[in-house]
């Protein structure tokens, strides 16, 4: 595969790597984007891991909970003026009522708001405001107590990032904890079991080929290995992370301490996973002076 000079800069925004590292990553995993961030991490190169998490797109995400039962919807707009739009603010908050009685976003579409579809008052909304918008996703949980959480709130129920948590015991000051953890900690999963085992097995070769360029025996490797696998198990799962209101214990066994256990979380983001692409100002300036 040939290796662009546009696959070298992409390798490099997203490690911070040097130009000829990032170059013979892609050379060396022929243009595999996964492989090459692997390869500079085994090398001691990557600055920093793949930003998958980068947020680049405006809106809002809305939070509604109704008994035992949580969602969370993320509505897309071109800017973060529209975000703070009383208008869009309450076509949000429709569109997250409406979500509690659908399965998925294709439903959603298609669910009634005030007479028309969601799908349809969303293309009456991009007329009216003059930017494109789009419903973009959609979780939900349930559980014995459903706590909700928005972090940077525009108005009551949404902002830029939002949470849900699902408890069995345990009150609301609990969950609003744990939610507020989330919201700040990202977790990726509740406990080791709901890990992508995929994503397991991914880093410990990455961690075991970093241990070999040290060139220690494979058994002391395999003791390494235990250990760095452990803490970014530790460091990735809900319960097992130090609690932010108290280090001294892990989440989970904090809401063991309140008598509660943790039963699900659902985590979105504003933009997340989304990249946009950037000009530099100058080049912005004479877009517009052409028109």
């Amino acid at each position: 595969m040939a290796i662009t000079a546009a696959l070298v800069k992409e390798l490099r925004d997203s490690t911070g790597a040097g130009m000829m590292d990032a170059k013979k990553a892609l050379t060396e995993t022929d243009g595999d984007m996964e492989a090459a961030v692997d390869w500079l991490r085994t090398k001691g190169l990557a600055k920093a891991a793949k930003k998958s998490g980068r947020t680049a797109a405006e809106g809002l995400v809305a939070v509604v909970v109704d008994g035992g039962k949580g969602v969370a919807v993320e509505v897309n707009s071109e800017t973060d003026f529209v975000a703070k739009n009383a208008d869009f603010q309450e076509f949000v908050g429709g569109i997250a009522n409406a979500a509690l009685g659908v399965a998925d976003v294709d439903a959603l579409l298609a669910a009634d708001l005030g007479g028309k579809s969601v799908a349809d008052t969303l293309t009456d909304k991009i007329a009216t405001i003059g930017e494109n918008m789009s419903v973009r996703r959609m979780a939900s949980i349930e559980g014995d107590n459903v706590v909700s959480y928005v972090h940077n709130a525009a108005t009551a129920g949404m902002g830029k990032i939002g949470v849900l948590v699902a408890l069995k015991g345990g009150d609301e000051a609990l969950g609003k904890q744990i939610a507020m953890h989330i919201a700040a900690v990202n977790p990726a999963a509740l406990s080791e079991a709901d890990m992508d085992q995929a994503v397991i097995e991914k880093e410990k070769q990455v961690q075991m080929d970093i241990a070999r360029e040290s060139g220690k025996p494979e058994q002391v490797i395999e003791k390494m290995i235990v250990g760095r696998m452990k803490k970014f198990v530790a460091e990735a799962t809900l319960v097992n992370q130090q609690f932010v209101v108290n280090p001294d214990l892990t989440v989970g066994a904090a809401a063991a301490e309140a008598g509660a256990e943790i039963t699900g979380f659902v985590r979105l983001e504003v933009g997340e996973g989304i990249e946009v692409e950037k000009e530099d100002f100058a080049a912005e300036v004479a877009k517009a002076a052409q028109g």
